[in-house]
């Protein structure tokens, strides 16, 4: 009989296998699936002033063009893994990058505001799929020392397509090519989805999925539901006046949560699989770490969205200038994160999560002062880049380590169910901090107030920072090693697949 081998497509000779020889292009067309989502996450930062004058978008649909796309991702990166365990990464990837450039093709397209809304919740959607692919794919075709090199790259390369997002976007914008506007922030996807689709259709080998894994639908609901009951009201609430109904919702968010948390135990009790490891929601550490990555993503991507409006909307920056102002946040995040990994995290342990935050702090406290500086005079982006910079230094802190110190509070066999989790309570805590922030400013922005109006999101974020660094201290002492995380376990022990982190800018 034959042995086949997931490094290679041809029959195994002697019991050795040469690796697949195409595994490079699969690395390539994992980082491109990446680099889209990060892309769609942020480039739509700077078409806000574009979409009110081209559909008539205001704050609220505004909050839900960036914020919907982090909620329906977030939502569905659990359930999309394991679809990928049931029907193949390699099926699940394609369908996912084909409905993820399509969605972009019909953003492109949207005559009207909530049609635009609606697409990039299927796009966010379509993304849940795709992303939890790509890991698992490349454990199925690298090993040993390649696979580490692998997971080296990542990092570096995805920090890159957080940082041009906005830049590009911008750029996009205020080019006005062919008289396309905000559309060709979406349009970019397609020849970058295609080409990548072609290559993957191409190279990327088959390797079944197995059918006896049960996947969670009602789980997933749950999920879905309880992250929707939430976002509503935060989003909806500051221009409605904070009717009854917004409280209603956010009390039955909490009830969908907890129904969901009973009913992973009674599947996993029944002997089915259940979306998320009970085990882990016993943990306090971890379900700690939870609620600081929601908190820290909330206030890091809500301030990051609230400085490109305060330059667009309250100081009259073209789109492409304003993409430019997150430039020096980028490079903090950057500069903090290389010092984080290559030096802080191993010598102080989770002390570099209490330093963190205390930078942040103090780059939002330069930032404050910058801004009460300003009110007399023009603005130009130097004046405000060193607060800026400040603050993406000590989000580089947290970011690099953040992961590993909340995974080390979980077993060996947790650790693909907890990666995942975190990934999505990441994204999750994203779209909750664009609605919660959006609404911040645009209470006083609607005023005329802009410079009040960030100073507002500032206090908010200063307020979410001290509560995550009040639950540092609950965390590990110690981080769990990188290669262990993305499942690349001593011999002795089983590996696992995980769910790669997302970047956090």
């Amino acid at each position: 009989m034959e042995v086949f081998d997931v490094y290679d497509l041809s029959p195994a000779v002697g019991g050795t296998t040469e690796p697949y020889r195409w595994r490079w292009l699969i690395l390539a067309v994992m980082l491109v699936a990446e680099i889209m989502d990060l892309l769609d996450a942020s480039i739509v930062n700077v078409a806000g002033p574009d979409l009110g004058k081209s559909l008539g978008a205001g704050s609220v649909g505004l909050q839900w063009v960036i914020g919907g796309y982090a909620l329906t991702l977030g939502a569905g990166l659990v359930l999309g893994g394991r679809l990928g365990d049931r029907y193949g990464r390699r099926r699940m990837f394609l369908i996912g990058l084909v409905a993820f450039t399509a969605s972009s093709l019909l953003c492109a397209t949207a005559p009207t505001i909530e049609v635009l809304i609606a697409f990039r919740l299927l796009q966010g959607a379509a993304g849940a799929m795709l992303l939890p692919q790509g890991l698992g794919l490349l454990r199925e075709n690298f090993s040993g020392p390649e696979l580490t090199k692998v997971f080296a790259v990542f990092g570096p390369v995805l920090g890159l397509g957080g940082i041009i997002g906005p830049v590009l976007g911008g750029f996009l914008i205020e080019g006005d090519f062919f008289g396309l506007g905000w559309r060709s922030v979406f349009l970019v996807n397609l020849p970058i989805g295609i080409a990548a689709l072609l290559v993957a259709a191409t190279f990327v080998p088959e390797k079944a999925g197995d059918r006896t894994v049960r996947v969670d639908r009602t789980g997933a609901a749950l999920v879905a539901a309880s992250c929707a009951l939430l976002v509503l009201p935060l989003n909806q609430g500051q221009q409605a006046g904070w009717p009854l109904w917004t409280w209603l919702s956010m009390a039955a968010s909490v009830i969908g949560f907890a129904l969901f948390a009973l009913q992973q135990r009674r599947t996993d009790a029944a002997g089915r699989e259940p979306l998320v490891k009970p085990g882990l929601l016993r943990k306090p550490a971890f379900t700690l770490g939870l609620a600081g990555i929601a908190l820290f993503f909330g206030g890091l991507i809500g301030t990051q969205l609230v400085l490109t409006l305060f330059l667009q909307i309250g100081r009259h920056f073209t789109a492409g200038d304003a993409g430019l102002g997150n430039l020096p946040l980028a490079v903090g995040t950057a500069i903090g994160g290389a010092v984080s990994g290559a030096f802080l995290a191993d010598r102080i342990g989770r002390k570099v999560l209490q330093v963190g935050p205390v930078v942040q702090l103090a780059g939002a406290a330069l930032l404050w002062f910058e801004l009460n500086g300003l009110d007399a005079g023009s603005v130009s982006l130097w004046d405000i880049a060193p607060g800026v910079a400040v603050a993406g230094i000590g989000a580089g802190l947290v970011i690099a380590a953040l992961f590993s110190f909340v995974l080390a509070a979980v077993g060996d066999d947790e650790i693909g169910s907890a990666s995942g989790v975190l990934s999505a309570v990441q994204a999750v805590g994203g779209s909750i901090g664009v609605a919660a922030f959006g609404s911040v400013f645009f209470a006083r922005a609607r005023t005329g107030d802009f410079t009040g109006g960030f100073h507002r999101a500032l206090i908010v974020q200063a307020c979410l920072l001290l509560v995550f660094l009040a639950i540092t201290f609950l965390l590990p002492g110690r981080g769990r090693p990188e290669q262990e995380q993305h499942g690349l376990t001593p011999p002795d022990r089983e590996p696992c697949a995980t769910t790669a982190p997302r970047p956090g800018v």
